[in-house]
């Protein structure tokens, strides 16, 4: 029987990454993003927005009658203190990052119990496990998110479903080139310097994968990590072990 993955935000950076070696692996996945793509099986929905998120998972429910995997990586980054994040700002942060992931997550949780089986992978960060400067905001979401994942992982244990949290550093994206272009404009920073330093910040000496990142997920969703859940698994190369 073909397993059903669901991936937010697929069509770019790691949740493409991560669509791709699913389907490489034979699954047949969805990508709920805004953005349209080709790989997968792509479905319209702003996971912000919980009815559009509840109407998408009920669709692929009624269709394929099971979900094995849900990865919550939907989300952005922002750059900022706290004195620099509006109150607007903040909930528009944590209606992608954390209410897209709650609302995935409550929507899959009652057809994997009545399978008795599920794996979720909330897509967290390095920051989840340390701080960085100009990042009050988007560290809050990504430390909800492995929040989220360990209080997951001990209330659904009983029905065989695992939850764990990804937490990569810095990886080479769309998402973060927008964020060194925005650094740039605003400081009118060298970007191949920058990129240079952000390199040597880790201690492998280079920037992350977003391969990488996909295959830790296709493992982790794997029989293979049957034993694995309530984890925060860092692939940062090195970065938060200093």
């Amino acid at each position: 029987m073909t397993k059903v993955a669901i991936v937010t935000g697929g069509s770019f950076g790691i949740g493409l990454a991560i669509v791709e070696k699913l389907l490489s692996q034979d699954y047949q996945v969805f990508n709920l993003d805004i953005a349209p793509s080709e790989r997968g099986q792509f479905i319209h929905c702003d996971v912000s927005n919980v009815a559009q998120v509840n109407a998408a998972i009920a669709q692929i429910t009624e269709k394929n009658k099971r979900i094995d995997v849900l990865v919550s990586n939907a989300g952005k980054h922002l750059s900022a203190t706290i004195e620099e994040t509006d109150e607007k700002t903040l909930d528009q942060l944590f209606s992608l990052n954390v209410k897209g992931a709650y609302a995935a997550t409550k929507a899959v949780l009652p057809i994997m119990k009545a399978q008795n089986n599920g794996a979720i992978i909330f897509i967290s960060s390095d920051q989840a496990l340390v701080g960085k400067r100009n990042s009050f905001a988007y560290n809050l979401t990504k430390s909800a998110l492995a929040s989220m994942a360990k209080t997951t992982a001990l209330d659904y244990a009983p029905n065989n479903i695992r939850a764990n949290a990804v937490c990569p550093g810095t990886i080479e994206t769309p998402l973060f080139h927008s964020a060194i272009d925005k650094y740039c404009e605003q400081s009118n920073a060298d970007k191949a310097t920058i990129v240079a330093e952000e390199a040597a910040l880790q201690p492998l000496g280079r920037l992350g994968k977003a391969q990488e990142v996909a295959a830790l997920v296709a493992f982790l969703v794997s029989d293979d990590a049957s034993f694995i859940t309530g984890s925060l698994q860092t692939i940062d190369g090195g970065y938060t072990a200093q």
